[in-house]
């Protein structure tokens, strides 16, 4: 049965509201993490736990249960030029920015003449997602996979 310190292992397709696939695990390997540890977002492993082998799972997760919510303030305008040693600056590149508790991943959203659009929000930010899958195995994790926080 999923409960904090199991390894669990899923098939999972993810949608948007507007039914747009958003992930999958199909042609791919299942997912497998360490359960009750923050490994995934709280919505789908709240809904998931107690669950166990073969069981199947639908599960809609509002934005605050998912990536959080979209947060205008995590969106800059930065100088082009704040890039140095990028050749070329181009919307969809992701970097990593120093914020005030580390690195932050930010993407370019847009460039208007000598600027670009940074956005630090998650591309998942609010939206609301439905998860559906089947659990795949459940079992203990090991001391060290406890220790580390993540499956090995």
């Amino acid at each position: 049965m999923i409960q904090a310190h199991k390894v669990v292992t899923i098939d999972y397709l993810v949608v948007d509201e507007n039914e747009h696939l958003v992930d999958s695990s199909e042609g791919r390997e299942p997912l497998t993490y360490l359960h009750g540890v923050g490994n995934i977002i709280r919505g789908l492993e709240q809904a998931i736990e107690g669950k166990k082998a073969g069981d199947s799972f639908l599960v809609t997760v509002s934005p605050e249960d998912g990536y959080g919510e979209y947060n205008p303030s995590n969106v800059q305008q930065v100088p082009v030029e704040a890039f140095g040693s990028v050749e070329k600056v181009e919307v969809g590149m992701s970097f990593s920015a120093q914020g005030p508790d580390g690195d932050i991943p930010v993407t370019i959203t847009a460039i208007n003449d000598n600027e670009a659009t940074v956005d630090a929000n998650h591309p998942l930010a609010g939206k609301t997602l439905t998860f559906s899958g089947t659990i795949r195995d459940v079992r203990d994790a090991s001391m060290e996979e406890i220790s580390r926080g993540h499956v090995h």
